[in-house]
This record gives C-alpha cells, sequence and structure tokens, in this order.
C-alpha cells in the first residue's frame, strides 16, 4: 500500500521550474533513493513532500494528509533530515533532543531522548554541548531528533554529505537498522553506491522524474545482459565453435576472455560451458557482466541533457 503518492507535482520559482510533473508512489515500509545532479530538484521535492512549501502545481499524499493542506498533521507523523539539522550547539545531546521532542503533544521527551540517544549511540556522552561533537556525531543526533517523536515516513535529504568514510558508514548502519524496522524512507543522495546499498528502488530526476524502478530493471532497460566466460588462454578455435551455437546471439573477444549475447542467460550458460570445454578450451569462470548504478545514471542525465539541447 503506497503511503506516499504524488500526482503531477510541480514547484516553479518565477518562471523556472525546480520540479516539474513528477508522479510516484512509494509503499509503506520501502526505501527510496532520489537521485540527480546539484539543482535537479530533490530537496525542493522532499520539502513539497514534507509540507515545508506548497506545490505551485499538482499534490501530494503521504500518511494520508494532502502536504499542501494537512501542514500541522503531517509534521506530527513525519521526519526530516536536512543537510543543516540546526542543532543548538550550546546545549547537551539530551536536551537538545528533549526541546525538540517537545514539540509533540504525543511524546514523552524524557523516555523518548534516551531511547534515540542509546540507539545512535551516544548515550555515553549525552551530557556534553554538542558544540563539541564531530561532525559524525551530530549527524547521529541529528537522526535521532528526527525519530524521536516516531514518525511514519523518513525523509533524508544527504545524510552523509560531508562525513569522513567512518562517520558515513555508521550513518549508512543506521540507515539499515531503521530500514529493517520497516521504516518508510524518502533518501536523497549523490551516492550512487550507498543508493544502491540502502533502497529497494531509486529514482533519477532532473527537474522531471526520468526513471523510477529497482537498480536491476534499470540496468536492464538501459543494458543487455552479457555473460563473461574467462579462458585460460584465447583460442580462435574456441570461438569459432561458440559462434555457430544456436542460442549465442553475439560474441567478442576480450583478451582471455569471451564476451556473450545468450538468448536466455541462465538456461543456456551450463550448455555453453560443456561445447567450451569439447572444443578444448579451458574455462576458469563464468560470471555476468555487471553495469554499477553510475553507468545508468549518467546515461538517463545525459540523454535528458541532450533533449534539452
Amino acid at each position: 500500500m503506497a503511503i506516499i503518492e504524488t500526482f503531477g507535482l510541480s514547484r516553479y520559482f518565477g518562471k523556472t521550474a525546480a520540479v516539474e510533473d513528477v508522479t510516484l508512489a512509494v509503499e509503506t515500509g520501502e526505501v527510496l533513493g532520489f537521485l540527480g545532479p546539484n539543482g535537479a530538484g530533490k530537496t525542493t521535492t522532499i520539502r513539497m513532500l514534507a509540507g515545508m512549501i506548497a506545490p505551485t502545481k499538482g499534490y501530494a499524499i503521504v500518511a494520508g494528509h494532502r502536504t499542501d493542506r494537512d501542514v500541522e498533521q503531517l509534521h506530527e507523523i513525519v521526519g526530516m533530515l536536512t543537510q543543516a539539522p540546526g542543532l543548538y550547539d550550546r546545549l547537551s545531546a539530551r536536551r537538545n533532543l528533549e526541546y525538540f521532542a517537545g514539540f509533540y503533544t504525543s511524546t514523552d521527551s524524557r523516555s523518548q531522548a534516551e531511547k534515540y540517544l542509546r540507539l545512535m549511540g551516544l548515550w555515553e556522552r549525552r551530557e556534553e554541548k554538542v558544540g563539541t561533537f564531530s561532525k559524525g556525531m551530530k549527524q547521529r543526533l541529528a537522526l535521532a531528533r528526527t525519530l524521536v517523536h516516531e514518525p511514519k515516513v523518513l525523509f533524508l535529504d544527504e545524510p552523509t554529505a560531508g562525513l569522513d568514510p567512518e562517520a558515513a558508514g555508521e550513518v549508512r548502519q543506521l540507515i539499515r537498522t531503521l530500514r529493517e524496522e520497516g521504516r518508510t524512507i524518502f533518501l536523497s543522495t549523490h551516492n550512487l553506491n550507498e543508493a544502491e546499498m540502502l533502497c529497494n528502488r531509486v529514482g533519477v530526476i532532473h527537474t522531471r522524474l526520468l526513471a523510477l524502478d529497482t537498480p536491476e530493471q534499470l540496468r536492464r532497460r538501459f543494458f543487455r545482459r552479457q555473460v563473461i566466460v574467462q579462458l585460460e588462454a584465447s583460442d580462435a578455435r574456441v570461438k569459432e565453435v561458440v559462434e555457430k551455437l544456436p542460442f549465442v546471439q553475439e560474441v567478442h573477444e576480450e583478451g582471455s576472455q569471451l564476451v556473450l549475447e545468450l538468448v536466455e542467460s541462465e538456461r543456456n550458460r551450463p550448455e555453453l560451458v560443456k561445447a567450451i570445454v569439447e572444443a578444448g578450451g579451458r574455462v576458469v569462470g563464468v560470471s555476468e557482466k555487471q553495469y554499477p548504478l553510475e553507468d545508468v545514471y549518467l546515461r538517463l542525465i545525459r540523454e535528458e541533457k541532450g533533449h534539452e539541447s
């Protein structure tokens, strides 16, 4: 069941379109990655979904609430982590969380502050001023603040931006924990590896929504499946035999590798290996060519820029 739905969602600043005609649905418990270059509309989309700004056209429904009409009710059930979380450096971690928890009428400030300080590994540092915290600790505290009222939906805008690899890894692990709890997460990120690790599906935006699917389905949309057979040595006779197999659509050599397209990849592989061995080839390994999500992303963005020019 969809917990986030948008219908032609658009936002203009003057005559400039920041987000245009975005229609999508996010299922309850899903982690959706939102990808795009700077200025593509990621943050603007999140701000509309969180009820921080109103759309110019179209509308969105989050957890049953129109984001442009039910703003107060919406703020009770969503949590948003911005790139500038606005913590109070002169207050302790505990006082920060209790202060923000106090905005929500249904929240026990003390118990919720303790719960999430412990979850984020900050309980032992709870009485220290936030101004003394590292970037990674501040980001963990900001994530705790996002969760303190038990929101149904989380909007995370570049949660690992500017963090060192260790701190970024800690934040990603916390997001995995939230995913395992069944939280619905709308994650904006520039980090394509992060999106692939954490997200059920990814959407690519460049003012318009260019694609929305699982990383695997996006790969299949843009790249043909190819099988790589690693041989002990290049052998022209083996290649000649392979080219004549009825289920081989295309084959070429890359050093001692044969790169093939088969009619049915999984089904044809055993027969392929058998034919190679019978032709005298020595097979070291068989794998499928992997295309990183970055290849899909760059292709989508280039195609969109090509349409604009």
